[in-house]
């Protein structure tokens, strides 16, 4: 009898994926597709919902045929999908009202500081763990019931579903069949009460959403139902949901309080498991939902660098010193250490701890014996910097050090900035095997609830390192890069006029 698999979607907010993993957890077959992204105006972002459902259902059909699978072999899907992308269709015809509303969409930035200033800044925290922000599906959802005269009354009648990506997917997949969510997703709404675990009156009623048009809210692994039978030939359960940043981190094990998760992609995407009770965070992270099963939630603190990789990106396409972005770790090798020399990577501004818009990108310390390669190694060690400024802030929300990092994305392969990270946090980084943490994480959620893996002790021996870094340098050497770092920072900090 021919091995079952397990079919990961990875709907992402630039392309759509699937992934097939076996047993071992190692990938057999994938698939991806970029869809358009649509700007209307400065500031909004905007996709086609069918585009998304078009191609991703592609995808999971290609992935599939690469291999010349029935469907039957495919024991379970789960989803990973973008988070706080809001969605609104007609539950009779599925047909959207209007397009998805992005994560990075601004359009409600008004709005929030309108709410700001009226008090509900700190009730929203509280209820939610997140800072009132444009970010999060609440006041996009209302935004698009407030366009159309009667969309709020048919959402009251229950005639419009609201949704994030991984509940549309669903509802499309079953044919409407399964209208649903997990507590991950729920989390990012700015909607849903992280310590009572459901949909909250008060919330609703401040932002004026009717009930009727949310999804019920699941646990992160059980079966919500089988796909549509002619899609794939086979009905197939659908049995795993996460939000992609909670999915990396259990698809890295993260399983323990104080674990720690990095995805150093564009930006870098930091989540730590603070376990079975929700950490408020008094230093401006994010408190949300990193998973519920077997009727247990685990919480999780985040945090955000807005530029990571994209730091190297712009040496490589704006000052044109590198042709390939892995070229930097070389050109970083030619030189023992920084020289002095800090790079402030705030291209867009600080995000967490600072939250500064109006810091800009800077460098400090260059003498007459600077050279290109001390400027790849600030590169890199400012990207790690920003990165220990949320560990240690993190650390001090949660009482507790961190105890492991496990990293993914695409910078994690670079050894130099690794071994940089594991040396300024004091504790060891390590590097997986499969960097494909998101999209295993989804396959790990379906395939406990299916019964394809028995239980979480069969999951660890999925996983695997590739590379441990373990910390280096002494103490006072580290105490010295980070007194650099400091000042570096004040200095780039309210560079713009708030007013410019």
């Amino acid at each position: 009898m021919q091995e079952q698999l397990v079919l990961a979607i990875d709907q992402g907010t630039t392309s759509s994926r699937t992934l097939i993993f076996n047993r071992k957890g190692d990938i057999v077959s994938q698939a991806q597709q970029d869809f358009e992204q649509l700007f209307p105006h400065e500031g909004w972002v905007e996709h086609d919902p069918l585009a998304i459902w078009d191609s991703q259902l592609k995808t999971m059909k290609q992935s599939i045929s690469q291999l010349d699978l029935t469907s039957k072999r495919i024991a379970a899907i789960g989803i990973t999908n973008q988070r706080e992308t809001t969605l609104v269709w007609d539950r009779q015809t599925g047909k959207p009202v209007y397009n998805a509303i992005v994560w990075q969409d601004r359009r409600t930035a008004g709005y929030c500081n309108e709410l700001r200033k009226a008090g509900h800044a700190d009730m929203i925290q509280e209820k939610t763990g997140l800072i009132l922000d444009a970010y999060f599906s609440a006041t996009k959802l209302k935004w698009i019931l407030d366009q159309q005269p009667g969309l709020r009354d048919r959402a009251k009648a229950g005639e419009l579903c609201f949704g994030t990506v991984d509940t549309w997917l669903i509802w499309n997949l079953t044919g409407g069949t399964n209208f649903v969510t997990d507590t991950s997703n729920a989390s990012r709404t700015m909607l849903f009460n992280i310590h009572q675990l459901n949909w909250d009156q008060e919330l609703l009623d401040l932002f004026d959403i009717p009930v009727a048009i949310l999804p019920e809210v699941r646990e992160s692994s059980e079966v919500y139902g089988k796909t549509l039978a002619d899609l794939f030939g086979e009905a197939i359960p659908i049995a795993g949901i996460a939000g992609d940043q909670q999915a990396a981190l259990f698809g890295q094990l993260c399983w323990e309080k104080g674990m720690l998760k990095n995805t150093y992609g564009t930006g870098c995407f930091m989540l730590m498991n603070t376990g079975t009770e929700p950490v408020l965070s008094q230093n401006k992270l994010l408190t949300t939902v990193a998973w519920t099963i077997g009727g247990v939630t685990h919480y999780a603190l985040e945090g955000s660098v807005f530029i990571a990789g994209a730091a190297v990106q712009w040496v490589r396409d704006g000052l044109k010193l590198i042709d390939h972005s892995p070229q930097i770790e070389d050109l970083a090798r030619s030189v023992p250490d920084n020289g002095g020399m800090y790079f402030v990577p705030a291209l867009t501004g600080l995000a967490a701890p600072y939250w500064d818009p109006y810091a800009r990108g800077s460098v400090f310390g260059i003498t007459r014996g600077s050279t290109l390669g001390h400027f790849a190694r600030a590169t890199l060690e400012g990207i790690a910097f920003q990165v220990y400024d949320i560990v240690q802030a993190m650390e001090g929300d949660a009482q507790t050090s961190g105890v492991e990092f496990r990293v993914d994305g695409g910078a994690s392969a670079n050894n130099l900035l690794m071994q940089f990270q594991a040396d300024i946090c004091q504790f060891p980084v390590v590097r997986p095997k499969v960097v494909e943490t998101t999209a295993m994480g989804a396959a790990f959620l379906a395939g406990l609830a299916a019964g394809y893996w028995e239980d979480k002790g069969h999951l660890s021996q999925q996983w695997e390192v590739d590379t441990r870094f373990d910390p280096q340098k002494e103490a006072p050497e580290v105490e010295g890069l980070l007194t650099g770092w400091e000042k570096a920072v004040e200095r780039s900090r309210q560079w713009m006029d708030s007013e410019s």
